[in-house]
């Protein structure tokens, strides 16, 4: 009976960790497929999406976004276009400067607890409008909007490592994006829980405005809160 219980319990963790692996890899498969979308963007050679009608009407029927993708609102960067994707393909949430407040993170909840998409990206971009006038507003002392109060702190960090002013501001796009994931996973429980669960991968790149494609951003480890 012991022998058997043991066996049950071992076939119950390796059922378990099979199911991991498999959310797992449909997270890996999306980051993928967003990033060959991207190189056929950059070498012009697109994938031809389906816009018809029938395709309409099948959306209808209900979405299944394979990803979400947090961007900034410049209308420059278009995720369904810098990723060759088509319609039903991409859950986006855009807002200026790609930030997060809990309208943002109640969206991208929806989209991954809801529609099952198995992949965050988070997206700054080079060049970004929002970061620039949050710098010139450090800069000048002068009294941040909501959007500049968000980035702020990522300007004072790239302050901090240094170089012209140009270098400060792509070096604090970079600092808001990571800033951005730290937000979501401190913010969400729900977030957090689903990529704990393996059902949520969170990746995090920078677009190029000058090239059309997308470099990837090392993410931080985020430390686990100790229970006292």
């Amino acid at each position: 009976m012991k022998r058997f219980r043991i066996f049950m319990a071992l076939f119950v963790i390796a059922i378990f960790s099979g199911l991991v692996f498999a959310m797992s890899e449909k997270g890996e498969e999306a980051f993928q497929k967003l990033m060959e979308g991207n190189k056929r963007f950059v070498s012009g050679n697109l994938e031809q999406k389906d816009l018809s009608d029938t395709k309409r009407k099948e959306l209808l029927k209900g979405q299944k976004p394979f990803a979400i993708v947090l961007a900034c609102s410049d209308s420059r960067v278009s995720p369904e276009l810098i990723f060759n994707q088509g319609l039903g393909d991409i859950f986006v949430v855009r807002v200026a400067g790609n930030i997060v407040d809990p309208i943002e993170i109640r969206s991208i909840e929806y989209a991954a607890e809801h529609l099952n998409s198995p992949l965050l990206f988070i997206l700054g971009h080079e060049k970004c409008g929002a970061v620039t006038a949050t710098y010139e507003t450090v800069e000048t002392k002068g009294k941040p909007c909501p959007i500049a109060k968000k980035i702020t702190p990522a300007v004072i960090a790239a302050k901090k490592k240094g170089g012209t002013k140009d270098e400060i501001i792509e070096t604090a796009i970079n600092e808001n994006v990571k800033n951005v994931y730290q937000e979501i996973m401190s913010s969400s429980k729900i977030i957090k829980h689903l990529v704990q669960e393996g059902k949520l991968k969170i990746v995090a790149g920078k677009y190029s405005l000058t090239t059309g494609k997308v470099e990837m951003i090392e993410l931080p480890v985020l430390a686990e809160k100790t229970k006292h």
